[in-house]
């Protein structure tokens, strides 16, 4: 039986503030968290995603950053979502365990093994263990980019099948026919969540069910109102929004994911600093002021 999940409208990888010395700033953190549940709208929260710079925090601090967010989603009764990032299946499932046992976690996002690259049959082996073994409903994270490996709609309907696979962050960089063969023939409680920023508005159009997304750390209420204008079948407000946030995603995204979001969040106050950990380098300052003027720009909503 599949498990519940209500994976429905935006949910917002969180970044990870530092203080200009690299320490973890839980106080803006929570900010962050609160601010987005409670003034943007957004359905829910990821924790630990790439653009929490999950790969440089050290175990206490992901612990850390989960009790914040896991705070933030208890008091505005929102679900928790925790990137679980490994190419080693034992190592992930230890990680859903202690995770699970916290009783905060709603779901894992969970890439496909990176680097390994297993190939389609190894990576459905390593879900279904996780499945079995790790104790938590999975998000599927299919980002060929950065695990170097695609998977076919037929074993990401294959993944959806497992009772405890409720969804798939997809993240493919293109929306082409094998987009369209998932988001047609997707298992019942399998939900296709966009991944990619800059074309979210044309994967709602086609039927996802919402989306993942780095630059709504900065524009929340405006994605969450992009994801409920295509549900409504609002279809022109929705691409005039959609056109506008897509040229916000292109400038975030100008450097690599956060460096420029960070920028821009410090910019305007809500985090202590643009730091990020190496090796990444903190974002232009070019780059920070385009993606300022973008972000500072008046919504277009729908009545």
């Amino acid at each position: 039986m599949k498990t519940e999940a209500n994976l429905t409208g935006l949910f917002v990888p969180l970044v990870t503030p530092f203080t200009d010395d690299l320490r973890l700033a839980p106080d803006a953190l929570a900010r962050l968290a609160d601010e987005a549940l409670s003034v943007g709208g957004a359905r829910g929260l990821v924790a630990l995603g790439t653009t929490a710079e999950a790969a440089t925090l050290s175990a206490e601090e992901k612990r850390a950053v989960v009790r914040v967010c896991s705070v933030a989603c208890r008091a505005h009764g929102a679900p928790l979502i925790v990137g679980v990032g490994t190419n080693d299946t034992a190592a992930a499932i230890t990680t859903l365990r202690d995770l699970a046992q916290s009783g905060d976690v709603a779901a894992a996002l969970v890439p496909t093994p990176p680097y390994t690259r297993p190939g389609e049959a190894g990576t459905l082996a390593h879900f279904t263990a996780l499945a079995e073994h790790g104790g938590l409903p999975l998000i599927v994270y299919d980002i060929p980019y950065r695990t170097g490996q695609t998977l076919s709609p037929n074993t990401l309907n294959a993944l959806g099948h497992l009772p405890e696979v409720v969804g798939v962050k997809y993240a493919t960089g293109a929306i082409d026919a094998a987009t369209m063969e998932l988001l047609g023939s997707s298992a019942p409680g399998f939900a296709v969540l966009g991944g990619d920023d800059a074309v979210i508005s044309p994967l709602l159009a086609a039927g996802a069910r919402g989306g993942i997304l780095a630059s709504a750390n900065v524009r929340t209420a405006d994605y969450a109102e992009l994801i409920s204008l295509w549900h409504r079948d609002a279809a022109g407000p929705a691409r005039r929004l959609g056109s506008e946030l897509a040229r916000l995603s292109a400038a975030f995204f100008a450097e690599p994911n956060p460096t420029v979001i960070k920028g821009v969040l410090h910019a305007q106050g809500r985090i202590p600093s643009p730091a990020v950990r190496l090796p990444l380098l903190a974002a232009s300052a070019d780059s920070v002021r385009q993606a300022m003027d973008l972000a500072a720009a008046s919504a277009v909503l729908a009545s």
